[in-house]
């Protein structure tokens, strides 16, 4: 791990830090929040939150940056995992806290076991997120009822496999994946999720 100072709060899941005296855009690996700088989708439901509480927990901060496989995604922004000077993971912290969905990625994978665990408790806790259903938003599980072409959605979405690779195939399977479900590209999406072949 090496260590860094926060120098900006981009989004819940985006911070830029000086490492080595250089600026650097840092995504967190393994989870997603809501967008509220996305160019196209706006400001999403949950998106200030999450912005707010990761600002909460790093802003002004120094971190410490443990990197996995990859180093950096198609952006250029390096892939790390984000961790506090007591010894907490800040992607981690945010999925618990319903901030954030796990959003995996092959072959970055060492805490998506992790993850998912703390996904289920929010989830069942309904906690953050997975609390919403009023104001028009649909509540995150409420599986059958996502529209494939509406907003964004990530594997942490579903339940099961075999819900999200509907979802998939619905919103155009391997030939488009504009929710970018299938990260390896080989026709199955979300393999991390429960009844993946």
């Amino acid at each position: 791990m090496v260590a860094a100072r926060v120098v900006n709060i981009v989004d819940g899941d985006t911070i830029d830090v000086l490492l080595d005296g250089r600026q650097y855009r840092v995504r967190y690996i393994g989870v997603d929040t809501p967008e509220t700088v996305h160019p196209t989708r706006g400001v999403e439901p949950g998106g200030i939150e999450a912005s707010n509480r990761n600002k909460q927990l790093v802003g002004g901060k120094t971190v410490y940056l443990e990197r996995d496989v990859s180093e950096t995604d198609r952006y250029g922004r390096l892939l790390r995992y984000v961790w506090l000077d007591e010894g907490t993971m800040v992607n981690a912290l945010l999925v618990e806290e319903g901030y954030a969905q796990v959003a995996t990625y092959p072959p970055d994978v060492r805490y998506q076991e992790r993850f998912l665990e703390l996904q289920r408790q929010a989830r069942n806790a309904r906690v953050g997120l997975w609390g919403r259903s009023s104001g028009g938003v649909p509540e995150i599980g409420a599986h059958g009822s996502y529209d494939p072409a509406g907003p964004d959605r990530d594997c942490g979405d579903f339940a099961t496999w075999q819900e999200a690779q509907a979802f998939y195939k619905a919103a155009g399977g391997p030939a488009r994946d504009p929710h970018r479900l299938d990260g390896d590209r080989d026709g199955v999406a979300c393999q991390s999720l429960p009844g993946a072949p």
